[in-house]
């Protein structure tokens, strides 16, 4: 659905609403370092820990397990209670959890650290959706989706050079989970201070960027279906929800892997040391943000000449998992460290464009259902986050070898090309 021809105002504009997603683009890079943390920490943690790869993989996908669990019921209390309470109190909470995980001695209690991390980033991701909703016309969504999202490859990259630099200059990866937690609290306070649940609330918005997104909302509005059910479960009556769904599955059993097992990966069999490591992940991860910014851009461009949702998303999600598969099947066959860079980079680089499955739950969902539906796709999403980490650990601990795990990886990728043919993006669901 487009939005309608809007006169431009005498008065110029504010640009609060991007201000507030850059913000959200803070607050998720922060989110991944905390979770990448772990894995750059672990080929240390394990060694002092004495664990076996299935046992590492167990602890990495610990965090899953409530993260998954809580998705749903996340969305739900942005709906209920709006985004901004949610993700303040949220961002706090999970500092906490990252901080304390320093005083670990176990494999045990690093798992109960994880399983409260994972229970208070869950309500993150649905939470912005909705201020996507809220706060982004149809024709910038694609970038309020990609900076809400893009923190992940930023913070993974962000998070390699930190975790790592402050293990090579200190020797303690304790210390560096610490200064993480703390840095983490601090933003959540940041995040309440700024953020609105609507433009009217918010002191630095001017009438004409309020005016702005209100006309945008109303026109959206206006298309939404007469008859609702106004039950959630009917959500699962269509074809584009679970579409959305096994899609964003697919992207994470992809993503998550990279994220939990590379570091680990590029340690064992590519040779890198700890530095090089952290140097390596950064080049990788950081080329995933630039391609998820590029592909937000790309897409609020297409749609502003009048190219359908349909067209858009279909094409520019199709190029990037037929890539992003493309690249990861070659790693396997790669034969230096610099060729296994360059291939991850692309990986990467176009896996990122579909982080603009962020603007389904606004394209799918009427106004009282934005949360819940993104809630929804990135419980399916988790369910990967859960199960990957393991399956990987399985592999490796099973042959001895990564190349089935990147077999797998270029399988989620076909699966990730073909769910995302299939969803309608113009047709707002009844419900």
């Amino acid at each position: 659905m487009d939005a309608p021809s809007i006169a431009v105002p005498t008065q110029a504009k504010t640009t609060v609403r991007w201000k507030i997603f850059l913000i959200m683009l803070m607050l998720i890079s922060i989110n991944y370092v905390d979770r990448a943390s772990l894995s750059v920490a672990m080929p240390l943690i394990s060694k002092e820990f004495n664990l076996s790869p299935a046992m590492q993989g167990f602890i990495l996908s610990s965090f899953f397990w409530t993260y998954a669990l809580m998705q749903i019921p996340g969305g739900m209390l942005a709906d209920r209670f709006k985004p901004r309470i949610v993700i303040a109190l949220a961002t706090v909470f999970w500092g906490f959890f990252q901080a304390i995980a320093a005083g670990c001695t176990s494999a045990f209690t690093l798992v109960l650290t994880r399983l409260g991390l994972g229970a208070a980033e869950a309500p993150i991701y649905p939470a912005g959706g909705k201020l996507n909703a809220i706060w982004m016309t149809p024709h910038e969504r694609g970038r309020g989706a990609t900076l809400l999202d893009g923190g992940a490859p930023l913070g993974a990259a962000l998070g390699a050079v930190i975790i790592s630099s402050l293990i090579a200059v200190i020797g303690s990866w304790r210390l560096s989970f610490v200064v993480a937690g703390v840095g983490t609290m601090l933003v959540g306070l940041l995040a309440w201070y700024y953020i609105r649940n609507h433009p009217r609330e918010h002191p630095a918005v001017n009438d004409a960027e309020a005016s702005y997104i209100e006309a945008a909302a109303t026109h959206e509005h206006s298309q939404e279906p007469a008859n609702l059910s106004g039950r959630s479960l009917d959500f699962f009556k269509y074809r584009s929800v679970w579409c959305m769904v096994f899609g964003w599955m697919c992207f994470n059993a992809l993503f998550y892997g990279l994220l939990t097992w590379m570091p680990t990966y590029l340690n064992k069999v590519q040779g890198l040391n700890i530095a090089q490591m952290g140097g390596a992940t950064f080049i990788i991860f950081f080329s995933g943000f630039v391609g998820e910014i590029f592909g937000g851009w790309l897409a609020d461009q297409w749609r502003a000449r009048g190219a359908s949702a349909n067209q858009v998303m279909r094409v520019l999600f199709g190029i990037a998992a037929l890539i992003a598969t493309a690249s990861i099947f070659s790693v396997a066959y790669a034969t230096t460290p610099m060729m296994v860079v360059i291939l991850l980079s692309t990986t990467l680089f176009f896996l990122r464009w579909c982080g603009m499955y962020w603007c389904i739950p606004s394209l799918l969902g009427t106004r009282n259902k934005v949360g819940f539906l993104g809630g929804t796709m990135n419980l399916g999403g988790n369910i990967a986050g859960v199960s990957v980490p393991i399956i990987v650990g399985l592999i490796v601990q099973a042959t001895g070898s990564y190349f089935l795990a990147l077999m797998f990886f270029a399988a989620a990728g076909i699966g990730l090309f073909v769910c995302s043919t299939l969803i309608d993006y113009q047709r707002k669901l009844p419900v």
